[in-house]
């Protein structure tokens, strides 16, 4: 376009150099030639439009937009217009409290209050992309800005609103994915009203103020303590059972031990024990009473 404007202007400038200045003439048809060369060029390379992949472009003449989309490749079009490129790819809009980590500088967590009226701080990710054959429609009533216009305050908006039907805790916790579900739905019908497509939504990172925390941390602390507590009485008590049924076998041997055996075959036995004793290498003489008759043995192996 810049060569097309420039060849004009070398023909208008030739062309009343002349007529003040007629000792130039012989350089008009030069200048003239020039000039026409100068706008065929312009022309030929502003009617060959690149686009480049993942992208489509919207063509605008003098205001008006052309619903027709430039796809991927070479295409030929009208030197005089003007070409806006959109991105078809998959983008990103990251919302996070990390000043490396969002699209704005700073601070950029969205901060909602939850239904027991706690502040909470959430960290976000929007996946989106742009249908190319809406990319007319949002160049004409949007703009090329599309993400701070729409995607950027449409899900600050959303998460806000759904945030006070859940309490602090249970965004946190057991109804986190509840809570991602019912954004993404807001945000997806929102976003395709406007020609966007919502791919996917990732809560990043939801904090708690530090009271909650604490309380949440102390709660754990005391089921871990309950929970150790109920070991220690399951083990005590197998112990006690371990105890009671060793106790009941002993007695069951003694009852059978009494009821089983005559006086003298005990008598015979402990005979038999100390005979064996006597016999020992270590053992040189035992001597041995019986309590209700008054005898003693005296064995002796020499």
């Amino acid at each position: 376009m810049l060569l097309i404007v420039l060849g004009i202007i070398i023909l208008l400038v030739s062309y009343f150099v002349v007529r003040t200045n007629y000792q130039l003439n012989r350089y008009y048809s030069l200048a003239n030639i020039f000039g026409v060369v100068i706008i065929l060029v312009g022309a030929s390379t502003a009617m060959v439009k690149q686009i480049e992949a993942g992208h489509t472009g919207v063509q605008t003449l003098f205001g008006k937009v052309d619903n027709r989309i430039l796809e991927s490749g070479l295409n030929f079009i009208n030197p005089l217009v003007r070409v806006t490129m959109f991105d078809i790819k998959t983008q990103n809009y990251t919302m996070s409290g990390v000043h490396t980590e969002g699209e704005q500088g700073g601070d950029d967590a969205i901060r909602v209050l939850s239904a027991d009226g706690l502040e909470v701080i959430i960290d976000l990710t929007v996946l989106y992309r742009v249908l190319p054959n809406q990319a007319p429609r949002i160049l004409k009533e949007i703009g090329s800005d599309y993400k701070n216009i729409i995607v950027r305050p449409i899900t600050r908006t959303k998460i806000r609103d759904n945030a006070v039907y859940y309490d602090a805790v249970a965004l946190y916790s057991t109804r986190r994915d509840e809570f991602q579900g019912r954004i993404f739905k807001g945000i997806e019908k929102d976003f395709k009203d406007r020609g966007l497509v919502l791919e996917q939504l990732l809560v990043r990172n939801i904090t708690l103020p530090q009271s909650v925390k604490i309380a949440i941390e102390s709660k754990i602390n005391a089921e871990q303590d309950a929970q150790k507590m109920q070991f220690v009485l399951q083990k005590e008590k197998q112990e006690a059972e371990r105890k009671r049924v060793e106790a009941q076998g002993i007695a069951d041997y003694q009852k059978i031990i009494n009821t089983g055996l005559s006086k003298q075959q005990l008598q015979y036995e402990m005979i038999k024990a100390n005979k064996e004793i006597a016999t020992s290498p270590n053992t040189k003489v035992i001597i041995m009473g019986n309590g209700s008759s008054g005898t003693s043995f005296i064995l002796n192996d020499k």
